[in-house]
């Protein structure tokens, strides 16, 4: 059995190939990663010699490279989680989010119909149990106000060019599951983070920054609130989707971790001061910046679908997390 992993070596990705192959030493995956900024090898240090593991630099906007590799390794599971994922990026170019994210998942995703399916509804013998998962975000959903959480009913109201090429790309994968039968899900998650993740996302910006000296940047008055997904737990949670997800069906996964920008620049600092104490509170450096144009208020996902029917939940809470996150870039910045 050979999966393919698209956008392996970003941080999510990354995090799930390690997971992955530790769990299922039998099973094989080829990873397929374009190796922009935020995609980096040393990511994946740990299975770089693994006999189960594939490295092949590409882009999943080449048609021909994925047709290729389909007839190559005969597929029987796609996750997809290649995107541009960046909102200040896709405020300022939004076309690589444009190709990326919706005409990188709909080669995928076509090419995948191709391979498995005769026709609409009839599936080749071979491939019964092959399964395409689509890596989303609870971005799509747009905002909320103070109260009330997203579920996957919830209607699409997405509102930067990132989560509008989500959004597009999640209604294809729907699309594909109700127009040909194609054994699809998809999985919205909340905002992640732990180790691997690229620099210029809030919470390593934070810790860097404040390693640094520098000033650490927080948009507005710092009370735009996100809920917080260890990435181990969001890793476990994609693997009971994969194995156990009905077909057709979107999964949220959330950590039930609500904290607003302020807060985690605040707890970061308090942790770094105990851990690495200097002659004033690394909160000093804390300094309010221009907001984000269309700075969403709050995200916040309600899990209990994911809970109920596959048995997944969060281990970490965000204490405990953002510790062992700290602790992997204090020894990546070498403090």
């Amino acid at each position: 059995m050979i999966i393919l992993v698209t956008g392996g070596a970003g941080f999510i990705g990354s995090n799930y190939i390690v997971y992955f192959l530790k769990k299922y030493p039998l099973l094989k995956i080829v990873n397929i990663d374009k190796l922009t900024y935020a995609g980096e090898l040393s990511n994946l240090d740990e299975v770089r010699n693994n006999n189960n593991y594939t490295f092949i630099k590409g882009d999943i906007c080449d048609r021909e490279l994925v047709e290729s590799l389909f007839d190559k390794y005969n597929f029987c599971g796609v996750i997809n989680f290649a995107a541009e994922s960046h909102v200040d990026n896709s405020i300022k170019s939004p076309n690589e989010f444009i190709n990326t994210n919706i005409l990188g998942t709909f080669n995928v995703l076509d090419v995948a119909k191709n391979h498995w399916m005769i026709g609409p509804n009839l599936i080749k013998e071979n491939h019964v149990h092959s399964r395409f998962l689509h890596i989303s975000t609870d971005e799509v959903y747009g905002t909320l106000p103070e109260t009330g959480l997203f579920t996957e009913t919830t209607s699409y109201a997405p509102n930067s060019p990132y989560s509008a090429s989500k959004a597009s790309s999640d209604l294809i994968v729907r699309s594909y599951f109700h127009t040909y039968g194609l054994n699809v899900i998809t999985t919205n998650c909340s905002n992640n983070y732990g180790p691997k993740q690229h620099d210029e996302k809030l919470i390593p910006t934070i810790i860097k920054k404040a390693l640094t000296g520098e000033d650490i940047p927080i948009y507005g008055d710092g009370k735009n609130i996100r809920d917080w997904l260890y990435v181990e737990d969001h890793c476990k949670g994609i693997d009971l989707a994969f194995r156990k997800g009905i077909s057709g069906e979107t999964y949220n996964i959330g950590g039930k971790n609500e904290r607003n920008n302020l807060y985690i620049a605040n707890q970061i600092c308090e942790i770094l001061d105990n851990v690495l104490p200097k002659n004033q509170s690394y909160k000093k450096q804390i300094t309010f910046v221009k907001d984000r144009p269309g700075h969403d208020f709050r995200y916040a996902i309600d899990a209990s679908k994911i809970e109920k029917e596959l048995g997944w939940l969060a281990e970490e809470n965000f204490e405990s997390g953002i510790r062992k996150t700290i602790d992997w870039y204090i020894k990546k910045y070498s403090f």
